[in-house]
């Protein structure tokens, strides 16, 4: 037996994390949590294309995903609509003839109580958060399929799971994410493909910093939080790195709560 076929598992765990090679399309790229996942996926060796709305900030992700060493492509495409789905997924398809990893992290929070809330807000929400990951996931699939091989990763929300104040879209699209990630991985885990759902609780991107450092609103959440703190943009990108991973390989259908243990008590 060769030295490199007898060597421990254990000795391997890097090859097991990377995702070197992969091609990988990320919406939500241009800010907050897609920017983080851009970078940590490149860095393991991800070639990507990034799907957003800012060019400018798609500009400097694929600066970034360049000076790694790997390949990039920015997309400008809106979520909410529904050709934009699939013409990013078009775009990406073009680019790489075939894709192994498909973040669904692009999302919108319209905050109001349930009375106030507007149809058009309830509808943008839906589309962006559940509409968007659906027609994604049909377009790129089957190219998954066809290679025997595919990592489908949508970033939802511990509101998905658990009630919040004033979230009722919000938290109703999470939880219909949660069930289509259930739904695609029975359709598609015959094939090969792993499908799950990570649930992080706040996280501190600039937005968030913004509506959920203020004392007043932040604290009361914390205090329901076990850990006593919310969550910073790379331990979203590093879990999603992980999913992306074949050390992940057995995960399938798993709503991964990422949350410091408030919906634990």
């Amino acid at each position: 037996m060769s030295a490199s076929t007898s060597e421990p598992a254990s000795g391997r765990w890097i090859e097991r994390f990377s995702i070197s090679g992969k091609r990988a399309v990320v919406t939500g790229a241009s800010k907050g949590i897609g920017t983080e996942i851009c970078s940590v996926f490149a860095d393991a060796g991800a070639d990507i294309v990034a799907v957003g709305r800012d060019a400018p900030g798609l500009a400097e992700v694929i600066g970034g995903i360049e000076a790694a060493g790997r390949r990039g492509l920015a997309v400008e495409a809106d979520m909410a609509t529904v050709e934009g789905p699939r013409e990013a997924a078009a775009k990406a398809l073009e680019f790489f003839g075939s894709v192994d990893i498909l973040v669904n992290c692009a999302g919108v929070a319209l905050i109001d109580p349930l009375l106030e809330a507007s149809v058009e807000d309830w509808d943008r929400t839906m589309a962006i958060n559940l509409r968007a990951p659906f027609l994604l996931g049909q377009a790129l699939a089957p190219g998954m399929i066809a290679q025997g091989a595919g990592k489908i990763i949508n970033v939802s929300s511990q509101a998905g799971v658990i009630a919040l104040d004033d979230h009722a879209a919000y938290s109703a699209s999470k939880g219909g994410l949660n069930a289509l990630t259930k739904a695609m991985m029975v359709e598609w885990a015959k094939h090969n493909v792993q499908v799950n759902a990570i649930c992080p609780t706040v996280i501190m991107t600039p937005m968030g910093r913004q509506v959920w450092g203020d004392p007043a609103k932040g604290q009361p959440m914390l205090d329901k939080t076990p850990l006593g703190r919310f969550g910073e943009p790379v331990e979203v990108a590093d879990l999603a790195l992980y999913l992306a991973s074949p050390a992940s390989d057995l995960m399938n259908g798993a709503i991964v709560m990422l949350e410091g243990g408030y919906t634990s008590i």
